[in-house]
């Protein structure tokens, strides 16, 4: 059948209107204090069976200020908070609180405290002897194939914001995709700018200056400025993303001038380590430089407005034992196959080293780093978005491998019609002087005991993952995983803590996040059934069959804002991200010097899960808490084949 040549065109498609998106509700006052009360209930049979008041007692005092609160000054406060959203434009938790209270009015350290590190699997298309870190034409302690990498990871990921930004991937057709390429944009060209007391962030720029069209590089603690894109041809176009072998040629460009520099002995004014130290130390820093020279106030503003950053490691990091001056007691040493650790070497060289703690601006939303074995990551400052985001944009830029037909000689020319008489960089050099120095010295000290004080490692749990919990098991992936972590924790403390979920209000209009307490009496119910002698394995399986009901129901309710944020002392902080099928693993600090900050990616045959402590706290071993966490996996595993109301079913998953 011969094809039509009929020219009539087709009759244009309406375009879809984007869903409306509600606002955040104001929780009624009520229900919050009946969620606060309830949430209270397992710390006051904790304080009960300390020695401390009855549970009962406990519960009618609170119960009584609750009631006094509600008629009292809390009724006055919920009629402001009612005024408040009503004059704010998109909803009152993240347009007056969540941003400063959550992150920005914290004074502690972005490294490893705030910041989150993200590890990515290896790249197949590199060649054995790359990822051992050896080529014959190393420059300034970079190789070959480390910068081929970089320049690959940093074009897909902008070619990934392009199509965010043309709607080409996730249009505003739906609510999912309002909500993300809402939370994609607080990733690029912008950054955190340190102040007293509250740091605010910065605006990204109007127009695409050359700026705005640079990516900041950062290598041996030098800063620069590398645009990525052409200049728009026309008012009315966006900027031109180069090809990944012009981005390279770049990079290889600004290796030379690296290599020309230590070569004549200069020296780096370390700004990247001064933006990791104490908030207001940084704030005070800062200032001082800008007043100083008027070249440090463009350098800063540029990295500000630049795209995104990446961080060209010149070393490769890998775990040595403690040294004999700072020895660690039995229960904190971690005897790591040669697996566990690589493993946990990657981690850290993304988390942060003695070897690269000063390569990074820790204020930028999104950096890239690369080592020159190819081991690549990406780390971010926590406040313009959650780790969820980046770690969608990270899963495209490395789900494909590197397509070395993009790199033939003929990917350099520049397409026709742009300017491309730019430089292909700019330094983005620092004038110091002497307090600066002395400060930037005291800054790495300080960021040296950070980093020696992070008991952070990786566990890789692959006895079974999400589709035997939901098939066999017959729970939530989820509330399974955040049971297991309540019952490692009593496994290592004896005791229970306020536990701090993450949950996501996406369905509503600039929705950020919401607090899940996972704590609850039937959760520490179960917890304490399994750890009782001479409990039948019934009671035990019941036990969590009912604490994985409220779990469920308090993250339903928090996805839909009925469960404010109230404040609590989080010593188990807790985040699950996704399957992580690209990811060695992720992580964030603990937020309290005796807790631990977890993330976990839950994938249909093995759950990965990230861990930080403190070594200096001797409540705290990351060690033992792996230990825990798979001895409590592993104890599941019989109780729930030994439910005799449920039929196994072959394992399924829709991930």
């Amino acid at each position: 059948m011969s094809r039509s040549t009929s020219t009539t065109a087709a009759p244009p498609q309406a375009k879809l209107k984007p869903p409306h998106m509600p606002r955040l509700p104001v929780p009624p006052l009520r229900k919050t204090l009946d969620k606060y009360l309830a949430s209270l209930e397992p710390l006051l049979l904790e304080d009960e069976k300390r020695g401390g008041m009855s549970y009962q007692s406990g519960l009618s005092l609170r119960k009584k200020w609750a009631d006094e609160f509600e008629v009292g000054i809390g009724k006055v406060l919920q009629d402001r908070l009612g005024a408040l959203d009503r004059a704010s434009p998109n909803n009152w938790l993240d347009d007056n609180f969540w941003l400063n209270k959550a992150y920005l009015e914290w004074r502690a350290p972005l490294l490893v405290n705030s910041n989150w590190w993200l590890a990515f699997f290896e790249d197949d298309t590199m060649p054995a002897t790359a990822l051992k870190g050896e080529t014959n034409n190393n420059r300034a302690g970079t190789t070959f194939w480390q910068l081929r990498r970089a320049a690959w990871l940093v074009w897909r990921t902008l070619e990934f914001k392009d199509k965010l930004n043309s709607q080409e991937l996730h249009p505003d057709t739906t609510r999912t995709g309002i909500w993300f390429r809402n939370s994609t944009s607080k990733m690029f060209n912008m950054a955190r700018i340190p102040e007293p007391f509250c740091d605010t962030l910065s605006t990204p720029p109007e127009t695409p200056t050359r700026e705005a069209r640079s990516i900041l590089v950062m290598l041996h603690d030098w800063c620069y400025a590398v645009p990525v894109y052409y200049p728009p041809t026309s008012p009315d176009s966006p900027p031109i993303l180069m090809s990944p072998k012009q981005i390279e040629a770049r990079l290889r460009s600004l290796v030379l001038d690296v290599e020309d520099r230590l070569a004549r002995g200069e020296k780096p004014v370390p700004v990247g380590i001064l933006s990791g130290d104490d908030r207001d130390k940084w704030a005070s820093n800062l200032d001082h430089l800008l007043a100083l020279h008027p070249s440090n106030r463009r350098s800063h503003q540029v990295m500000l407005n630049s795209v995104m950053a990446l961080s060209l490691d010149h070393t490769t990091f890998s775990i040595t034992p403690p040294h004999p001056s700072r020895p660690l007691p039995p229960h904190k040493v971690h005897h790591r196959s040669s697996a566990q650790s690589a493993l946990d070497s990657h981690l850290h060289m993304i988390r942060g080293t003695e070897l690269n703690i000063g390569n990074r601006f820790y204020d930028k939303a999104y950096t890239l780093i690369v080592d020159p074995s190819t081991r690549a990551g990406a780390s971010g400052e926590h406040s313009p978005c959650d780790a969820l985001v980046p770690s969608i944009v990270a899963e495209y830029a490395i789900v494909q491998g590197v397509e070395l037909s993009e790199f033939t000689e003929d990917k350099v020319i520049h397409p026709q019609g742009v300017d491309a008489s730019e430089a292909a960089w700019e330094r983005l050099d620092w004038v110091a002087d002497e307090r600066i120095q002395k400060e930037c010295t005291a800054a790495r000290g300080r960021a040296l005991k950070i980093v020696e004080n992070s008991d952070d490692s990786v566990l890789w749990f692959d006895d079974y993952g999400t589709d035997w919990i939901k098939t066999i098991g017959n729970f939530s992936p989820d509330a399974y995983v955040q049971m297991v972590l309540q019952l490692a924790w009593y496994k290592t403390r004896g005791e229970f803590t306020a536990t701090y979920e993450t949950v996501l209000t996406r369905m509503f209009k600039n929705g950020r996040t919401e607090t899940l307490r996972t704590l609850t009496r039937d959760a520490r119910d179960w917890v304490l059934r399994l750890v009782t002698p001479g409990v039948s394995d019934r009671a035990r399986l019941k036990a969590p069959q009912r604490a994985v009901q409220p779990h469920t129901r308090l993250k339903r309710e928090a996805a839909s804002d009925r469960s404010p944020p109230l404040g609590a002392k989080w010593k188990l902080g807790t985040s699950g991200l996704s399957a992580g099928y690209l990811f060695k693993g992720t992580g964030f600090g603990a937020m309290y010097e005796d807790g631990y900050g977890i993330n976990y990616l839950a994938a249909p045959k093995m759950i990965k899960f990230g861990i930080e402590s403190k070594f200096s706290n001797a409540n705290t071993s990351t060690k033992k808490f792996k230990n825990a966490v798979v001895e409590s996996l592993m104890e599941m595993k019989p109780l729930c084949l030994k439910n005799e109301d449920v039929e196994p079913r072959p394992i399924t998953s829709h991930l």
